[in-house]
C-alpha cells in the first residue's frame, strides 16, 4: 500500500480535482445515523460546508449505491476534528453485486490531536469497474470513547 501524509488544507483551498461524480445523480445513499444539524448531504455535495456527523457515538456506516454500476479512479475524503483528541479508523468497501459481498479496498487510521492536528485528507487512485456499492466504516475513537463519527467531504471520480 502506498501512503502519504499530507499537510492541513486551508480552509479556503478548492477541491483538487473538477470532475466529480455528481452523487445526486447517480446514487441513493445509506447512513447508520445522523445529527439533524450535520446530514450526509453536506458531506457529499458540492457547496455544503457543514460535513455529516452521527447523532450518537460508535462505529457507523456510509452507504452509496450506484443506479447503474461505476467505474471509479479516485477517492478523495476530507475528516475534521477541531475538539477530541482521538485515533479514528475507517474502512472502504466495494460491492459489485448490489452489496451480497464486499472487497475491502483499504483500512486507515489518524490519530486527531488538537489544535496542531485537526484535518485528515485522503486522497487515493483507484481502478474499480462494475462498483455497485460503496462502503466507508469509520470507528470514530478507537479506545472506546464518547467522539461521533464525522465525514467533511468525500468525492469520487470516475
Amino acid at each position: 500500500m502506498r501512503k502519504r501524509v499530507t499537510s492541513p488544507v486551508p480552509k479556503d483551498m478548492a477541491m483538487p480535482h473538477p470532475e466529480w461524480l455528481d452523487l445526486e445523480q447517480v446514487a441513493q445513499v445509506e447512513v447508520t445515523s445522523e445529527d439533524i444539524a450535520f446530514p450526509i448531504e453536506s458531506a457529499l455535495l458540492p457547496g455544503e460546508e457543514a460535513g455529516w456527523r452521527a447523532a450518537q457515538p460508535g462505529e457507523q456506516t456510509i452507504r452509496l449505491i450506484f443506479d447503474r454500476p461505476q467505474r471509479l479512479s479516485r477517492m478523495w475524503l476530507l475528516f475534521i476534528e477541531a475538539d477530541t483528541t482521538r485515533t479514528q479508523e475507517f474502512v472502504l468497501r466495494w460491492s459489485p453485486d448490489g452489496g451480497r459481498s464486499f472487497r475491502e479496498i483499504l483500512r486507515q487510521q489518524w490519530n486527531f490531536g488538537p489544535p496542531d492536528t485537526i484535518r485528515e485528507v485522503e486522497d487515493y487512485r483507484v481502478e474499480l469497474a462494475g462498483v455497485t456499492v460503496l462502503e466507508l466504516a469509520i470507528v470514530p475513537d478507537k479506545s472506546g470513547g464518547e467522539a461521533r463519527a464525522s465525514l467533511a467531504q468525500w468525492r469520487l471520480a470516475a
